[in-house]
């Protein structure tokens, strides 16, 4: 049934599309040694494609599920993997403009197994069985830009952690689980919160020593890349740069240090409040990475409360920091964000 639309209605388009959720596993073997990588993909695209919106013409529309992942030689790093795909797409299509790659990162591991551990040697895992040993995961947002020509490519390249749980009790950490397997973080003191501003309706309590619990959502700005156009006829080209430490091109080397970052100081501060240690963390990443631009955390406060136990003649919330039982709280929570960059 034609659908009527007023024909002296102005309008102008914005236009984006791609595909979600394209979901890959790839295995590279080296001999014996294999690796594995396990990607969430999403891909979108801008350029000369309104028609497709305003005329109903499928001419302009590209598959964006297009697999590089047997072809790309960049697989196993998702930053420089994304880069390779954004490249291909704005360079094999003179109508695309831009390419937007986000990729997720699940966490797999290498097993350790006393069949592999022989005397002298490093510990480097199993060769080819590997373990789902955290739900935190890598995310990775790359933009493609060939808006001032195809010879001139600009890459904006940003990363970080989601879904990384911590919870503080003490001086000691262990790796727990979260959901079904996340990285928890226990520290038994350290964590303080007092000072703050009170008035007639404020109900929180000032404490010297409290649990800290937080789910990490992390993510770092690099500055922006000049990238080479490919040169090839399938324009699948792509040759990475200087590896320069805590550059783009040093991207596995930058989300360790992030991620060492954020459980050390998580474990180690003695915090005086949660803003306090974001900061700390968000300094420390860009000291430890030059061409990081900026840091932004999200932590989410998670509340575990003394339970009043004085009804059956126990004492477990006076004074607070001798309290041994309590109540996780979900909701209300506290929320605290911040970006810093370079000046």
């Amino acid at each position: 049934m034609p659908i009527d639309v007023p024909s002296d209605l102005q309008t102008k388009l914005q236009a984006r599309y791609g595909k979600d959720k394209i979901r890959v596993l790839r295995v590279v073997r080296e001999g014996a040694w294999h690796h594995v990588v396990e990607y969430n993909v999403t891909v979108l695209v801008e350029g000369d494609i309104d028609t497709s919106y305003t005329q109903a013409d499928n001419s302009v529309v590209v598959a964006t599920d297009s697999n590089l992942a047997k072809v790309s030689s960049h697989v196993l790093v998702p930053e420089h993997f994304a880069l390779h795909l954004g490249t291909h797409i704005v360079s094999r299509y003179s109508h695309l403009h831009k390419a937007f790659i986000t990729i997720e990162q699940l966490r797999w591991s290498r097993i350790s197994t006393d069949s592999i551990r022989t005397p002298g040697n490093e510990d480097k895992g199993h060769p080819h069985a590997f373990l789902r040993d955290g739900d935190d995961k890598r995310v990775v947002q790359v933009e493609i830009d060939a808006s001032a020509g195809k010879d001139n490519l600009i890459a904006r390249v940003s990363a970080g952690i989601s879904d990384l749980l911590g919870t503080q009790l003490g001086p000691f950490f262990a790796i727990e689980d979260h959901h079904s397997l996340c990285l928890i973080v226990l520290k038994s003191t350290g964590s303080a919160f007092t000072s703050f501003v009170r008035d007639e309706y404020t109900t929180l309590a000032e404490v010297d020593d409290r649990i800290f619990s937080t789910a990490v959502d992390l993510q770092y700005s690099f500055a922006a890349i000049n990238l080479p156009a490919p040169t090839d006829e399938k324009k699948l080209e792509f040759k990475l740069g200087e590896n320069v430490k805590g550059s783009v091109w040093d991207a596995l080397g930058v989300a360790k240090r992030a991620r060492d970052i954020t459980l050390e100081v998580f474990a180690d501060d003695d915090s005086a409040s949660v803003q306090a240690t974001l900061y700390k963390m968000a300094q420390l990443v860009l000291a430890q990475n030059t061409s990081v631009q900026s840091v932004t955390y999200a932590l989410p406060n998670k509340h575990y409360i003394p339970v009043d136990m004085r009804y059956i003649g126990l004492e477990n919330v006076s004074p607070p920091s001798n309290a041994e039982v309590f109540m996780p709280i979900s909701a209300p929570s506290g929320l605290i964000t911040a970006t810093v960059s370079r000046k």
